[in-house]
């Protein structure tokens, strides 16, 4: 009989992720962890269990616009998959976004919310990409003080009734750019008699549109150009009786990856919106939502790498080539741990950024914490974001040919990782805001601290005085280059992503030593060893911007 080789499985991926179950026993309080480990466990079964399976079964599926009915009407219906159906269902019963509302667990409440994310994040089929939105939007509109928004739209947002949840959007990016949503070309136009607004433009990429309501950007008439002359508006995309909101889709985007995720090109037609917190300075105004959103980028990275490399071991023991299983070809072993040292440091990064969300919320946070905070927050995104891709692509190859084939599942893994570096904020974007956030006095005072508090950690671990070396040696590099590139704009710019790199990679391995030496844990020992090789400074050699423009421009 033909050989058939037997596919990759799943476990209960809370039970099978030992990281996370060190990493919970130390960071939460031991009521905290017992009242959650249970939900933990059963979500962890779900997501290595019916939800794959779903997943697996619906690979082909994707959302579809239909925006005339056989009458003639305009009516703009998005159906999503059946497994994003499920997904919603599940995320209003597990609190998804709710339990980092309901404050039962204080400033824990952040650390619990992700860590059910985590676990379930790569089973959904991206559904993380309408939760981040609904949870940064929840937390916009909380900080705007706008009662009347507040008690309207919080409690549907943050609800655990399927009936009642509501996702929302969040409509920013039009033709003129994504990053740059200065340039915005939405008009918005005083309904008279009324304080709300009606606005006209495109927006180019709106994702999660099957939402019910959005928080988006335009220009009050009469205001100036740039950022500050822009205001954050709140709308709702149907009125009572289901009827679009003076708004037409005018297609879905046919994307490289994310494709259960309903993305759409949107075309306000004087779609009626009310301002969130006064009529400028949308850019900051909706900042709140930025934070938020970057942060679940980071839980869909360390998610996607922990999947990627659970269905890789498990692969590497069930197929034999050359006569012995990969799991025992030190060159497989050699490249599983690799990926391993990764996802783990990537793991720590984020969840040290969740922490501190967590401590900010519940208003207990020193002002250093908050200071960290705004500059850890682009550092996390981007670290991990660029990590999650190299993982993914490593897994792919980890399978042979096999990780190519579609009908496997695995090419979705690498494609669904690439969205990471790009959405909200592309690197050198959020490199750039790392130089923003240094500006700020303090900023780097703040991280150096946080680095030396995890090393001194750190240090009382055996076999990581290496790492703590390391460290210090790529963070005095780091402080060293941004000393001597200092006053020369086109420099400092030039070496952003190395040095927001580097600070990230530094963090990432203090944190990781630390967490070793706290839980005594000979495998995250290992892995901390494992990424110092991988190199942390990345700062290197001043560039030469000549050369650079002669390679840039061909």
């Amino acid at each position: 009989m033909a050989f058939i080789q037997e596919a990759p499985g799943l476990g209960n991926q809370f039970d099978e992720d030992a990281l996370l179950g060190e990493y919970l026993g130390r960071a939460l309080p031991a009521p905290v962890f017992a009242a959650t480990r249970d939900e933990l466990r059963h979500l962890g079964e779900l997501a290595g269990g019916k939800l794959y399976r779903m997943q697996q079964e619906d690979r082909l599926n994707e959302p579809v616009l239909t925006q005339w009915d056989a009458w003639g009407n305009r009516v703009d219906v998005i159906e999503v998959s059946p497994l994003w159906r499920e997904a919603a269902v599940l995320a209003a019963q597990h609190g998804l976004v709710a339990t980092a509302y309901e404050k039962q667990h204080g400033e824990f409440a952040r650390v619990v919310q992700f860590a059910l994310n985590y676990i379930v994040d790569a089973s959904l089929d991206v559904y993380s990409c309408p939760l981040a939105m609904t949870d940064g939007a929840a937390r916009t509109l909380l900080d705007s003080g706008n009662r009347a928004l507040i008690e309207h739209a919080v409690p549907r947002l943050t609800s655990r009734d399927p009936a009642r949840m509501w996702t929302s959007g969040q409509w920013m990016t039009e033709r003129t750019g994504g990053s740059d949503v200065g340039l915005s070309e939405t008009v918005a136009r005083k309904v008279e008699g009324s304080e709300q607004f009606r606005l006209f433009g495109t927006k180019w990429f709106t994702s999660a549109t099957t939402s019910q309501m959005a928080l988006t950007l335009g220009r009050p008439e009469g205001n100036g150009p740039g950022g500050r002359g822009l205001a954050l508006f709140y709308l709702e995309v149907r009125d009572a009786d289901g009827r679009m909101n003076s708004l037409a889709i005018n297609r879905l985007k046919d994307k490289l990856g994310t494709r259960k995720v309903p993305t759409a090109e949107l075309e306000l037609q004087g779609t009626l919106a009310t301002p969130v917190l006064g009529l400028g300075d949308g850019v900051r105004n909706i900042t709140p939502m930025l934070n938020v959103t970057r942060t679940w980028n980071a839980i869909g990275a360390i998610a996607g790498m922990r999947r990627a490399l659970a269905l890789s071991r498990d692969y590497a023991r069930r197929r034999v080539q050359f006569g012995h299983k990969l799991s025992e070809q030190p060159l497989h072993v050699d490249t599983l741990a690799g990926m391993a040292a990764e996802a783990e440091g990537a793991f720590v990064i984020t969840f040290r950024a969740v922490e501190l969300i967590g401590r900010s919320e519940a208003g207990v946070a020193t002002d250093l914490e908050r200071t960290l905070l705004r500059m850890l927050t682009p550092i996390v995104k981007l670290t991990t974001g660029k990590q999650a891709v190299v993982v993914a692509s490593e897994a792919l190859e980890a399978f042979g040919g096999a990780g190519y084939v579609e009908d496997t599942g695995l090419p979705r893994i690498l494609r669904d990782a690439q969205v990471l570096p790009i959405w909200e904020g592309t690197t050198n974007v959020l490199s750039l805001d790392t130089l923003r956030a240094l500006a700020r006095e303090g900023s780097l005072e703040a991280f150096e601290r946080e680095v030396e508090r995890a090393l001194a950690t750190a240090a009382d671990g055996d076999g990581l005085g290496g790492c703590v070396q390391t460290v210090r040696t790529a963070m005095a590099r780091a402080r060293e280059w941004l000393s001597e590139a200092s006053g020369e704009t086109m420099t400092v710019e030039a070496g952003a992503r190395r040095f927001a790199m580097t600070l990230g990679r530094s963090l990432e391995l203090a944190l990781l030593a630390a967490h070793a030496a706290q839980t005594r844990s000979p495998r995250a020992a290992a892995a901390a060893r494992r990424l110092a090789r991988h190199g942390v400074d990345l700062v290197g050699a001043s560039v030469d911007r000549g050369d650079a423009a002669l390679l840039a421009d061909g």
